[in-house]
């Protein structure tokens, strides 16, 4: 693969057996992060569980999209539905890989896919000083709709949102993350081989 190009078999709908590695990936890009507190840290790395990513799976697989090179997970996306809107929790590329238009084939991907009627925008946080973050939104058409002061643990972000088209009925309530029986039953289909 170019660093300048992603095609579409470049950028899929993660798997069960991609959670092991995006969850090693997601703890390094918050770990690595120079734009969060370490109180955000700690809360994103407990809420962002491997449970938590294998509900998102279980809710539709292209919840945790993977950029590969080859066989190797070299980035992620992450989101999640909320009540009509999808949010964009985490985007994330290896270093090595941030150079040309990488990131920005894989936002343009994202959001070709996701305008599919299910929702009406895709939201998402970005912050002060992340300026590869504003130039990728800024391009991506997504509109900073305000600054969120004191709104995280006293932190400011920048709220931007990318309006989609909404044809179909009913809305997107959240995830039910199971617990242990969920972890169980994530385990027993992967033996089983029914793991999506």
């Amino acid at each position: 693969m170019t660093q300048n190009n992603i095609t579409t078999s470049n950028f899929r709908p993660a798997t069960h057996s991609d959670v092991n590695q995006v969850h090693k990936l997601l703890m390094q890009a918050i770990d690595e992060s120079p734009y969060y507190l370490d109180e955000f840290k700690e809360f994103e790395r407990s809420r962002l569980s491997k449970n938590y990513l294998y509900a998102l799976i279980e809710e539709d697989p292209n919840h945790i999209m993977i950029m590969a090179d080859e066989a190797k997970t070299i980035g992620f996306m992450i989101s999640g539905p909320e009540l009509g809107t999808l949010w964009l929790y985490w985007s994330y590329l290896l270093p090595n890989y941030r150079k040309g238009m990488l990131a920005m084939s894989a936002m343009l991907a994202f959001i070709k896919h996701w305008d599919n009627g299910r929702f009406h925008k895709i939201a998402t946080y970005t912050k002060h000083g992340n300026r590869a973050a504003e130039v990728l939104m800024k391009r991506a058409k997504f509109k900073h709709i305000c600054t969120l002061e004191n709104h995280i643990f006293g932190e400011d972000y920048f709220f931007y949102e990318r309006p989609l088209i909404k044809v179909s009925d009913g809305y997107d309530r959240g995830l039910n993350v199971k617990g242990r029986f969920g972890r169980f039953k994530h385990k027993m289909k992967n033996l089983l081989g029914l793991s999506r």
